[in-house]
C-alpha cells in the first residue's frame, strides 16, 4: 500500500510549524505478533540492514521487543482501537466521549506538536484509562530516507513533548508516520520503553471515504487482525466518530474484546 496521502497538507503544516495494509502476514485463523511485519505501509522487506545502537533510555524505561507489534493483549479474539495525529481541541473529546460509551479503552498515537499544544487533551486521554503512543514530532512520512540523527530527534523530542503534557506518563509505543519504520528507529525506540506498533486494518478515515465506508472496512478487514487505524486529528473527524459509534457495538456484538497492543 501507498503511504497515507489525504492528510498530506495537513501534515505539512505540522512539519512547517515544528521546523524543525492494509499489509500482514499471511491470514491465518488465529492472529500471531506478526514480529517483523510492517506497520501497514511497508513489507518486510523493506525493514533491512543493521541499526546502529541507539543510546538507551531512561532508568525508568524498561526494554521492550523491537519487532512491530499488531496482536492484543486480549488474545485472538481482541482488537486495539488506535487514534493517531491528535491531540485535537474539536475532535479528541468526541472520540474521547464516543470511548466512553462504549466502554471501551484506546491507544492514542500523538503528534508531538499537538501533544504540547494541547496538554489538557493529552490528560484527558490519560485520566480516561488510554495509552499513549510516539507519533514523532511532524509526522514526516518519508523520514525512514533521512539520518538517524534526525530521526532521533523526531522520535525522542516528541516522547518528551508528551511526557510533559502528561504531567509525566510516558507513551508506551512508538508508530512510525506512514509506517516508515527503519532498523534504528525501531531500536531507539524499543530502549526507550516504546514498542513499535503497527495496524492491521487502515480505516483510510483520513481520506474521508464517508462513514459507510470507514464501517464497511472495519467489517471487512478485522479477520485480517486485530488492530484498527482511526484519526482524531489532521482535518474534520466527523466520520470518524460517526463509524467509531457504529463499529464500536458491531465488535462487541461479534464476540470481540477491547485491549491494547501487546508490549
Amino acid at each position: 500500500m501507498v503511504r497515507h496521502g489525504g492528510g498530506r497538507g495537513w501534515h505539512g503544516r505540522v512539519l512547517a510549524a515544528a521546523l524543525g495494509v492494509t499489509a500482514v502476514a499471511a491470514a491465518t485463523s488465529v492472529w500471531t505478533a506478526q514480529a517483523e511485519s510492517s506497520g501497514g505501509h511497508k513489507s518486510p522487506a523493506a525493514i533491512s540492514g543493521q541499526p546502529s545502537t541507539p543510546q538507551a533510555g531512561g532508568q525508568d524505561a524498561a526494554k521492550v521487543d523491537v519487532s512491530i507489534a499488531h496482536s492484543s493483549d486480549k488474545g485472538p479474539r481482541g482488537v486495539n482501537i488506535t487514534i493517531d495525529d491528535g491531540p485535537d481541541p474539536t475532535w479528541t473529546p468526541q472520540v474521547l466521549q464516543v470511548l466512553r460509551d462504549f466502554g471501551v479503552k484506546a491507544t492514542f498515537c500523538m503528534v508531538g506538536t499537538q501533544a504540547k499544544a494541547h496538554p489538557d487533551m493529552v490528560k484527558a486521554v490519560v485520566a480516561a484509562g488510554h495509552r499513549l503512543c510516539d507519533h514523532t514530532v511532524s509526522h514526516d512520512t518519508a523520514m525512514d530516507h533521512k539520518p538517524e540523527s534526525y530521526q532521533s530527534k523526531e522520535i525522542l523530542d516528541a516522547e518528551k513533548m508528551i511526557t510533559d503534557a502528561s504531567g509525566g506518563v510516558r507513551p508506551m509505543y512508538y508508530r512510525a508516520p506512514g509506517g516508515a519504520f527503519t532498523p534504528y528507529s525501531r531500536q531507539l525506540a524499543a530502549s526507550h520503553g516504546m514498542r513499535p506498533l503497527g495496524w492491521n486494518v487502515d480505516t483510510k478515515d483520513f481520506e474521508h471515504p464517508g462513514t459507510a465506508a470507514i464501517v464497511a472496512t472495519v467489517k471487512k478487514e478485522v479477520a485480517n487482525g486485530p488492530t484498527v487505524l482511526f484519526h482524531d486529528a489532521g482535518g474534520n473527524r466527523a466520520q470518524t466518530v460517526a463509524a467509531l459509534r457504529e463499529v464500536l457495538p458491531w465488535l462487541k456484538q461479534q464476540g470481540y474484546s477491547f485491549g491494547f497492543p501487546v508490549r
